[in-house]
């Protein structure tokens, strides 16, 4: 079950003064999100292409493998907690690689794997049957992180979405939601990859500083805990953020808009060349290497709800 998280005039929550509108009446608004906000900044034309033209991008193994993984654990909790055993989580899979397989991609991804041996490494497994054995080892893992039999999750897969007093509209999916008794707030995130090297847990942290900033604006109440569960690695990053540093997060995220604003004002997206340029999709179409974008989506744009539109130079 999706869970909306509400702002509550009444509710104290920082955000109350911030003025209500009927969503059947109110303009369709841009929003951001963590991951279109971790894309912009990396690289301002991926943003472009993923959130305004919506270039279409192949589906990988691991990404897949982290949605099965994920469906896996949020049907978990759907049993008796006593149920909740390694044994009933892996009968689980099956069911759910049931309806993933079906999706658009997924099929074709396999088909590949299997004739060419390998996705994109030697070690990357040659057959479906490999590949899902793979997914129950990180739902095994998974037991040696959390007793799930002693967790009463308040929301899974749950939107939690905020507008700021400026009109910046903040939404995102949280894994799990746990709330105490005392209505302390635990935000539980699961990563099928390696636990990061110290010098880039704050970029993993920065999604999970955006759901607290959001659950804070809404509830009024900091996160106790930000944990992020490490599948491969069977191990976990938690972090404790406190409201002086979800204000500084939020002033970085005001930023990050208004330079997107002006990027679709002025249709200038610039590409970040990187080492992550070698699992982008769109290289073909990046001047960073010898492409040519496509013309900016106007309409495109303007029906996302863009306020204003490129300026366009002529001769």
């Amino acid at each position: 079950m999706t869970l909306t998280v509400q702002t509550d005039p009444g509710s104290g929550a920082p955000a109350g003064d911030a003025p209500q509108t009927d969503d059947a009446t109110a303009p369709r608004r841009p929003s951001l999100s963590p991951s279109r906000a971790a894309d912009f900044k990396t690289c301002p034309l991926l943003y472009r292409f993923r959130t305004i033209d919506r270039l279409p991008e192949r589906k990988s193994l691991a990404a897949v493998r982290g949605t099965l993984v994920h469906s896996v654990l949020e049907r978990l909790y759907d049993l008796p907690a006593a149920q909740r055993t390694v044994e009933a989580a892996q009968e689980l899979l099956e069911p759910a690689w049931a309806e993933l397989r079906v999706e658009p991609g997924v099929a074709e991804l396999f088909a590949v794997a299997q004739e060419d041996g390998a996705e994109t490494s030697p070690s990357a497994p040659e057959s479906v049957e490999a590949w899902l054995l793979s997914a129950g080892k990180l739902v095994e893992k998974y037991f040696t992180l959390e007793d799930p039999t002693r967790i009463q999750p308040h929301g899974r897969e749950e939107l939690v979405e905020v507008t700021l007093p400026d009109g910046l509209r903040l939404r995102g999916f949280v894994d799990r939601l746990d709330v105490a008794p005392n209505g302390a707030l635990r935000v539980v995130d699961y990563k099928t990859g390696a636990v990061p090297r110290e010098a880039f847990e704050g970029k993993a942290l920065f999604q999970m500083k955006f759901y607290a900033l959001v659950l804070w604006r809404t509830r009024g109440v900091v996160a106790a805990q930000l944990k992020l569960l490490y599948l491969k690695d069977g191990d976990a990053l938690t972090y404790a953020p406190d409201e002086d540093e979800l204000l500084r997060f939020e002033r970085t995220l005001i930023a990050i808009w208004a330079a997107i604003e002006r990027a679709v004002a002025t249709g200038d997206f610039r590409p970040n060349k990187s080492r992550l340029c070698d699992w982008c999709d769109h290289q073909a179409v990046c001047p960073a290497w010898g492409g040519t974008p496509p013309p900016f989506p106007v309409k495109a744009a303007a029906a996302a709800g863009w306020p204003t539109l490129p300026i366009v130079e002529v001769g």
